[in-house]
């Protein structure tokens, strides 16, 4: 073959090159081999580097191919292919490091929040060119389960809210290594956030009014589709924009803290749609944080919209105070509270609670022991209204 190719050239004064026979497959440099398994599969299987993703849009190339220019392609490779894989830690979380790739797509930039469902990361998009959060849940089946309700219910809010101004904004959604992740549009911080950096001094009362317009609004929103949210609180509600201003706090003592935060906008949106739940169906399972669980959930009567406007009563109660309401972590003593700030519990709500002890509907969840819980709460709630009957005759 060789002899072939110099017989076309007779006259050596013609041709003066350096004789080179034809590169062969082996001169080729060779890659990594499991660069090269990963490649076969993505080929073949939709799967690059071991990521699963859950809609194309997230998806690099179809076919991924090498040329002479591996060279080029293993460098492109270090910047956006995807970590070396790594075990989660013992409860389910991804494991990942500053910089590193979330799919060939985001670049993790750092972390900014973390709950019982995951994480929440703040990932540079090189489609869109923007920061976005990226949500990282747990890789365990119920979690997981409830990420895909999750997008569901996101997905059914972006369809009637499409300029945005009510719920988080789902962007996209992929499986990746086990763990689902949903990308949200770049928001501020929570409300609760604000007060816990305002040494939970409570917002002024305008504010106060403007958050609990637009959260009803979003409520209403919500009853309106037949969702009911079940986890209102000051963690889930962002404002839009991080900007704020620090004025004079006349009524701080201490030197230290003789300004406060307020922000520049009042913009609200909510989040965390993961507990998300048909209004239109018979519920009885306990929802909503402590602090802001309506009386209906703790005497398992089964719930419905009504929870949500509860909660949002006791979220612009805490933001007028700086404490939340009810401060407990008992159900007596959270019914008695209740009692004892807005009165007796309504006739209608303790006779079906004796119902459903008549039939026995599994009132042992709800009390350790429910043969001593209605008198006691009985009890309570008459000694409450004797103490406030002494104050008032003083």
């Amino acid at each position: 073959m060789e002899t072939d190719y110099v017989a076309e050239f007779p006259h050596n004064h013609i041709d003066r090159r350096p004789r080179k026979r034809p590169r062969f497959a082996w001169d080729f440099p060779q890659a990594h081999p499991k660069v090269t398994a990963s490649l076969f599969v993505s080929l073949h299987s939709g799967l690059y580097f071991g990521q699963d993703v859950g809609n194309g849009t997230s998806m690099g190339p179809s076919r991924v191919l090498l040329t002479d220019h591996s060279g080029l392609y293993l460098k492109g490779l270090a910047q956006k292919g995807s970590p070396p894989w790594r075990d989660d830690d013992k409860d389910g979380h991804y494991m990942f490091a500053l910089g590193e790739n979330l799919t060939p797509r985001y670049k993790i930039h750092r972390k900014i929040g973390e709950g019982t469902f995951g994480q929440v990361l703040e990932c540079w998009d090189r489609e869109t060119r923007e920061m976005v959060a990226v949500k990282v849940v747990r890789s365990i089946k119920k979690y997981r389960e409830a990420a895909m309700s999750e997008i569901d219910a996101l997905q059914l809010l972006g369809k009637y809210d499409r300029n945005g101004s009510r719920c988080v904004q789902i962007r996209n959604w992929f499986d990746y290594r086990n763990h689902i992740c949903i990308v949200f549009e770049m928001l501020g911080p929570s409300i609760y956030d604000f007060l816990r950096k305002n040494s939970y001094r409570p917002f002024p009362v305008d504010l106060v009014r403007e958050l609990g317009r637009q959260l009803l609004e979003c409520v209403a929103f919500m009853h309106d589709l037949r969702l009911v949210h079940t986890d209102l609180k000051p963690e889930n509600i962002l404002f839009v924009s991080p900007d704020y201003v620090k004025i004079p706090d006349y009524k701080s003592f201490s030197e230290a803290a003789c300004y406060k935060r307020l922000p520049k906008s009042s913009a609200i949106k909510v989040i965390d749609f993961g507990s998300t739940a048909d209004g239109h169906k018979h519920h009885n399972y306990i929802v909503s944080t402590r602090h802001y669980r309506a009386p209906e959930v703790i005497l398992g009567l089964g719930w419905s919209y009504s929870c949500d406007i509860w909660s949002v009563g006791c979220i612009l109660v805490e933001l007028c105070t700086g404490e939340a309401l009810f401060q407990t972590h008992d159900n007596l003593e959270h019914l008695a509270m209740m009692e004892r700030v807005l009165g007796p519990l309504p006739q209608q709500m303790l006779k079906r609670v004796e119902f459903v002890f008549s039939l026995s509907l599994s009132p042992v969840s709800i009390f350790p022991s429910w043969n001593k819980a209605i008198p006691l709460l009985i009890a309570l709630s008459v000694l409450l209204r004797f103490c406030a009957h002494l104050q008032s005759t003083r």
